[in-house]
């Protein structure tokens, strides 16, 4: 049995580099990564969103107040508006004729002094129709006809008048009296109507006040809604933006601490592709031939010296070097020409001999 073996030495050079890449690995594994410098973060609430919180959370129940107002202008209008059936129920009694005496008739409203005035107007009138008549008597007396038919005639019509004068003068007064209590009624009646109209009014003019509230009431939330929604959608894209610029930094952070890593790996990829380089030993067996191999082989020796034409090639006509021929009748191998050469036994039969 034959063994042989080969041995290739590795190349200094890779020696070198896989000794150094074997350092640099167990120096670069052995300490931990600092995770935390590329560890998920969340970007914090921005400014204008903390500000919609804290508008929302004060807003709440904001419109309270406005309600109270309008509750108590509500409260205040009923009130009001209670106040306008005692003017109405005045205005009511004065709407008969204004007879008698009583409250809300005409007498009620003339002056109490109006008898005075009339009193002093007659007795006025009275001494005023004295000098008159005196001077009629004192007329008749200067002519001589005191006391005569003609002086009781001028008299009588003189009284006559006088007295229809003085009738006329208190009628006056008296119809002056009650056109001004008549004209005072109507006045206060139409005082009353206008007071109720005017407590109505008020009355309405509280309510309104009270709606008026209850609409900033409902109002209030609306621009505070809108307020605190102008604020979260801005705050909310700056807060995007913030947690953009915070992945691409912990992004940054990774690629910074996984740069060692990657280097390394392509570094001992190259040193993979030297891996034939490396070399190493090659063994083969050759086993020992049987005798009846050893026989085989001295026979094929001894057929190639008896018959120097084997191993010679021959072309015969019509067969062409790709091993195609013809149907033509192949010549015997007594007359097949050989190629000129020298036989290859030759030698080793004369050496044998």
């Amino acid at each position: 049995m034959a063994v042989s073996t080969q041995q290739q030495d590795p190349s200094k050079l890779v020696g070198q580099l896989g000794q150094d890449y074997a350092t640099q690995l167990t120096g670069l594994t052995s300490v931990p990564l600092d995770t935390s410098q590329f560890a998920p973060t969340v970007a914090a609430q921005d400014p204008l969103q903390t500000q919609a919180a804290s508008l929302a959370q004060s807003g709440v129940g904001g419109y309270a107040p406005y309600l109270s107002e309008a509750a108590t202008y509500g409260t205040q209008a009923g009130t009001t508006m209670g106040g306008v059936s005692p003017y109405i129920t005045g205005a009511a009694g004065l709407t008969g004729t204004g007879a008698g005496t009583g409250a809300g008739s005409i007498a009620s409203y003339m002056s109490p002094y109006q008898q005075q005035v009339i009193n002093a107007s007659l007795a006025e009138f009275d001494k005023q129709a004295a000098k008159r008549e005196q001077s009629i008597h004192d007329a008749a007396v200067s002519v001589g006809g005191y006391g005569g038919g003609r002086h009781g005639v001028a008299e009588a019509e003189y009284q006559t008048q006088s007295d229809k004068n003085r009738a006329l003068l208190q009628a006056q007064m008296l119809q002056q009296g009650f056109g001004q209590g008549a004209a005072l009624r109507q006045q206060d009646y139409t005082n009353l109507l206008g007071l109720g109209g005017a407590q109505a009014g008020l009355a309405q003019g509280q309510l309104g006040l009270g709606q008026y509230q209850q609409g900033l009431a409902q109002l209030a939330p609306q621009l505070a809604g809108g307020d605190i929604q102008t604020l979260s959608g801005v705050g909310a894209i700056q807060q995007q933006q913030a947690q953009r610029t915070a992945d691409a930094q912990r992004q940054a952070n990774q690629m910074a601490a996984m740069e060692p890593y990657q280097r390394l790996g392509t570094y001992g990829q190259g040193i993979g592709m030297l891996a034939p380089m490396m070399g190493g030993t090659t063994t083969s067996i050759t086993p020992d031939p049987t005798a009846l191999q050893t026989a085989l082989g001295w026979t094929s020796v001894m057929g190639g010296i008896m018959n120097p034409n084997i191993g010679t090639q021959h072309i015969y006509p019509g067969q062409t070097t790709g091993g195609t021929t013809s149907n033509r009748t192949l010549p015997s191998n007594n007359n097949i020409p050989s190629q000129p050469g020298i036989n290859p036994w030759e030698n080793v039969i004369n050496s044998i001999l």
